[in-house]
């Protein structure tokens, strides 16, 4: 199959051929330090919070910042890693994609190799201070941008500040006035 332009989008499949050659391509440029050997690659429809994910399996112990010894590394449910990572999968959303212009979707697609490369070599990744300081090199942020309206919008009942963005119904929406804003220490309110 060949790798469609961007422009060319059509379907599942093209966005992952498309995606994956784009992180080929900053992986060589930005000396991303990732196997792709080792990814699989999905397109969800379903997702409205995340424009994509990385998802691995549970790593007992695992750390930021501590390179693990795959050679022993088990995960949870008692697979052996024999000497590489376990592999990971990299969920695209749709949505996202559709909603995202190129630059975006590419800054989403760098903020997931900083992911993969965290996984790979600590078996774990987060959004702490080296994952920041590693999206700051890959030119895209900590968090990705939002793509969709969230069915429930939670607000600092004093100043109005954007406390939370909720997609479903959840013990922070149905109780939000037992919460307290960080802003202002006050109560909050759903939109």
């Amino acid at each position: 199959m060949t790798t469609p332009s961007y422009a060319d989008i059509a379907t599942h499949d093209d966005l992952v051929a498309w995606s994956r050659e784009y992180c080929k391509e900053v992986r060589r440029e930005w000396l991303v330090d990732v196997r792709f050997d080792l990814v699989e690659w999905e397109v969800s429809t379903r997702a409205k919070r995340r424009a994509a994910a990385l998802k691995r399996p549970k790593i007992p112990a695992a750390e930021v910042g501590d390179s693990v010894d795959w050679e022993t590394v088990e995960a949870s449910g008692g697979r052996r890693a024999d000497g590489r990572p376990f592999p990971a999968t990299l969920s695209l959303t749709w949505g996202a994609f559709e909603s995202f212009d190129r630059d975006q979707w590419e800054a989403t697609l760098r903020h997931e190799l900083v992911h993969l490369e965290q996984y790979q070599r600590c078996g774990t990744t987060d959004h702490g201070t080296e994952f920041e300081a590693r999206a700051r090199e890959l030119d895209t942020d900590v968090h990705c941008e939002t793509f969709s309206d969230p069915k429930y919008v939670l607000r600092c009942r004093e100043c109005d500040a954007l406390v939370a963005r909720r997609y479903r119904d959840c013990k922070l929406v149905r109780r939000a006035e037992e919460y307290r804003s960080s802003c202002c220490d006050a109560a909050l309110t759903v939109d």
